[in-house]
């Protein structure tokens, strides 16, 4: 039974836009684009809505929201499990969201897609069920400084368990990794290299490619979180060859609760699963219980059957903008915020580094972070303030908080120019 009917239009998908993946940069009509997510329309305190927020949510276009709301209306049954229609549709969905993640990430095969809830679960279930078997006293985890704290706790976790230990690559004033500081520790005892792709505090976009070359010079396998990468990158998870790479939906201008897993398949299939129940396994008796074959050895339960499609989607939007187009969008954008934040009397960028992407943290002499936000938010602009989930990082640049301002292709320069505005408010109320 097709579910072809019950999707949407690619004319529902372009609602505000007639653009394609193969789209020149001159045919995107940004400010149109806008017009696709509905939540950028309202007013905070009698003012519109500046979302610079992006780094910790992005905001979901019409078609996820509707999508999701057709799949509920629609299509709504348990997958895998029924032979009738619904139970058809819903799977025959849910599977194809997993084709359309697979494609977007240019994985082998769509067997190295793993559903989970957001890259916080993925690297929680790598750290449990292919480091924890393999770490020992003598065994060690590579991280850098700028860990989000779900890419530190997970292997401080299975080092506390196993009595490993947790070994950290530092970075420069910049907010960059020397390479050979990251060589001198790759060792013989090195069992995993757990690093961000981009940092969701600094932007920094590391040299991951180069990073995991030395890394499987030495035959020592790589993670990489790419929850913030994703949104603003194209990822070729064959082409960086890395072993496992992690995102998460809700900041993919998809739904919450929905996050994928990549591992490369034989790897996949020399892990014990990371939870047992319902659809990960094949056959089950008292005495003994055979596993069901990838992906879904790795999803027990009843999954996130909506989140998934919504994941869908949302990455066949951001297809239809191109991310060549979005990247290119978005960098002059974060050339133009950077500048013009420098104009600001006393504030200082914290992260400079020369390959960054949509993320802009600064400090200001006059006023503390929690304040300026407050402030901001009276004027309508919502921004981030505080550690980020990087408190080693906030320490290895000694302050306690940043504020944080993140792009998405749908901000304006305009938007960049309130924010100036005000900020030279909270110079005026703290001056």
């Amino acid at each position: 039974m097709t579910i072809s009917r019950s999707l949407p239009t690619r004319d529902q998908l372009t609602s505000a836009t007639t653009i394609s993946a193969s789209s020149s940069i001159n045919d995107v009509d940004w400010y149109a684009v806008r017009n696709d997510f509905p939540l950028l329309k309202q007013q905070v305190y009698g003012k519109s809505l500046v979302y610079l927020d992006n780094a910790a949510t992005s905001q979901k276009p019409n078609v996820v929201i509707e999508t999701i709301e057709q799949f509920y209306r629609q299509d709504n049954a348990n997958v895998h499990r029924g032979v009738y229609a619904l139970s058809e549709r819903a799977t025959e969905r849910y599977e194809a969201s997993r084709n359309k993640v697979q494609s977007f990430l240019h994985a082998t095969h769509r067997e190295e897609i793993i559903f989970v809830r957001g890259t916080t679960e993925a690297i929680n279930l790598v750290a449990q069920c292919y480091a924890r078997p393999r770490l020992t006293h003598d065994s060690e985890i590579l991280i850098s400084v700028m860990e989000h704290h779900s890419n530190i706790v997970p292997w401080q976790i299975a080092c506390q368990q196993t009595g490993a230990k947790l070994t950290i690559i530092p970075i420069s004033d910049s907010g960059e990794i020397n390479l050979d500081d990251y060589k001198q520790r790759l060792t013989n005892r090195t069992q995993l290299v757990a690093i961000t792709h981009m940092s969701n505090a600094l932007g920094t976009i590391l040299p991951v490619k180069e990073m995991i070359a030395m890394a499987h010079a030495q035959r020592i396998p790589v993670l990489l979180d790419g929850a913030q990468a994703v949104p603003h990158l194209e990822v070729n998870v064959q082409a960086l060859d890395c072993d496992f790479y992690a995102f998460s939906g809700h900041k993919t201008y998809g739904p919450t609760g929905i996050g994928v897993l990549y591992g490369k398949q034989a790897i996949l299939d020399a892990m014990p699963p990371y939870q047992g129940g319902g659809d990960m396994i094949s056959q089950v008796s008292f005495e003994n219980t055979q596993y069901n074959s990838l992906p879904y050895k790795f999803e027990a339960g009843t999954p996130n059957i909506a989140g998934a499609i919504g994941l869908g989607a949302a990455l066949d939007y951001i297809d239809s903008l191109g991310l060549d187009n979005i990247a290119h969008h978005e960098q002059p954008l974060l050339e133009y915020a950077t500048q013009e934040l420098l104009t600001v009397k006393g504030l200082r960028i914290i992260g400079t580094a020369k390959h960054k992407a949509s993320i802009i943290s600064f400090v200001l002499d006059a006023a503390h972070p929690h304040d300026i936000s407050s402030i901001l938010d009276r004027e309508g602009i919502a921004i981030r303030a505080g550690h980020h989930c990087a408190m080693p990082l906030m320490e290895r640049f000694r302050v306690p908080a940043t504020a944080r301002v993140s792009l998405a292709f749908y901000n304006t320069k305009e938007d960049i120019d309130r924010l100036i505005k005000a900020m030279k408010e909270v110079l005026i109320i703290f001056g």
